[in-house]
């Protein structure tokens, strides 16, 4: 009950902060998620009932969700097209490292009181690191800061060794660069233009399948750590250290095969692994493991692919939507696992039955979605919906799209030199 209370915090946390963050940024949002995460992570140390430990992880649930939805979108919005599978992954790299330290912790700690205060109290940290985080230029300007965004701007500018550079932009440039951004933020957009247009409506379809398996499937081996016959907390250790090539092989594959097939694949291998534990018996622990944590790497991958590829897919007046509804779907299904788990007392094959299938369901589902391999991020959605996964666009087209995303940093009337 715990843990779907923590989960259910998650689903609502991605709804309510996903708005949130279009309404007062995305830097307020990651700021004061981290804030909250340490404030109701160190109360739940100290609850005095079940009840109110319930709320405490409800309320870590929410901010935590706030927190990696502000990553993804900051990433997203301020890294270069070639940069943003690497950087995409190398910040899942993290949750990997934190999985690493969980185990050692907990057998270093084993009251869970002080385990719970030990893992909370850093978060406190985090949130005032949090304020030296710049904050989304597009959003800055689209909100009308743009003397703000300019400043920011130039100390990237000066960061970046092209301090001149940055001195010679002026307010009315960054606004005359981004006019079309800006007419785009006057029209209002809801969760309904998700399904409005034809390749809309299969994307969205499409990643709410995908996301809803993938957390259904990855928390379904996350609770069954302890049922393999191994050390706890050994098992856990391998659990993290899989994310490691798991991760890497998902940087490769999204960058030279594309996000398309590295989706598909990395679901469909998760689903094959968990159906294949119906088969091998319950006696040969070391190759169900063996199965178990492929499967677990396949899954990290997947999420680590899905971030990237549904804010690629998304276009940018409906993106923080389209990765709210994203977000909701993968917490239906890490909320639903543990609860699959418990038609096990009928027959012990059903759940891995049940969750492979699903695994595989999501897997097809990706053959559908539209490639964004070296595509610009959309703005509008009549850009997504001249997409289309069997057709390919010139190189030169390519290339041109490219350099309209660079356009913030020049100066109207002045050479093409990008920062």
């Amino acid at each position: 009950m715990a843990q779907s209370a923590y989960m259910a915090g998650t689903l609502v946390g991605g709804i309510v902060l996903g708005d949130l963050s279009d309404r007062f940024g995305r830097k307020p949002i990651l700021s004061y998620s981290y804030l909250l995460l340490a404030a109701s992570g160190s109360g739940a140390a100290f609850s005095p009932t079940l009840s109110t430990y319930m709320v405490l992880r409800f309320l870590c649930g929410f901010s935590n969700s706030g927190v990696t939805l502000s990553t993804v979108i900051l990433n997203v919005e301020w890294v270069s097209i070639q940069m943003r599978a690497i950087t995409s992954t190398a910040i899942g790299y993290f949750y990997t490292v934190g999985q690493f330290i969980l185990p050692g912790l907990a057998y270093i700690i084993p009251q869970w009181r002080w385990l719970q205060l030990t893992v909370s109290v850093p978060f406190f940290a985090f949130f005032l690191l949090s304020w030296w985080v710049p904050e989304s230029i597009r959003w800055m300007v689209l909100s009308g800061r743009t003397p703000k965004a300019l400043k920011i701007l130039q100390w990237v500018a000066a960061f970046n060794g092209k301090k001149e550079d940055g001195e010679k932009l002026r307010p009315e440039e960054l606004i005359h660069n981004l006019q079309k951004e800006i007419s785009l933020a006057k029209a209002r957009y809801s969760v309904g233009d998700l399904f409005r247009t034809p390749i809309l409506r299969r994307v969205t379809f499409c990643l709410s399948i995908a996301w809803f398996s993938t957390g259904f499937a990855y928390y379904s081996l996350a609770l069954s750590v302890g049922e393999f016959g191994f050390n706890l907390y050994l098992l856990q250790l391998i659990f993290g250290g899989v994310d490691i090539p798991a991760k890497f092989l998902a940087i490769l594959s999204m960058s030279y095969l594309g996000r398309h097939t590295t989706q598909a694949t990395a679901l469909l291998l998760a689903g094959g692994c968990i159906l294949a534990l119906v088969f091998v018996p319950s006696d040969l622990w070391t190759l169900r493991t063996i199965l178990a944590v492929f499967g677990k790497g396949c899954l990290s991958s997947s999420f680590s692919c899905l971030f990237l590829y549904t804010s690629e897919l998304y276009p940018t007046v409906i993106r923080q939507t389209g990765m709210g509804i994203s977000n909701l779907f993968t917490r239906i299904g890490s909320m639903t696992a543990p609860l699959v788990r418990i038609t096990g007392e009928f027959h012990p094959f059903i759940p891995n039955v049940i969750f492979g299938t699903v695994a595989l369901l999501g897997g097809s589902a990706a053959f559908f979605l539209p490639e964004t391999l070296n595509r610009p991020l959309p703005e509008t959605i009549e850009e997504v919906e001249n997409w289309s996964p069997q057709t390919k666009k010139p190189r030169q087209e390519l290339e041109a799209e490219k350099a309209t995303q660079r356009i913030p940093l020049q100066p109207c009337g002045a050479d093409p030199d990008p920062i």
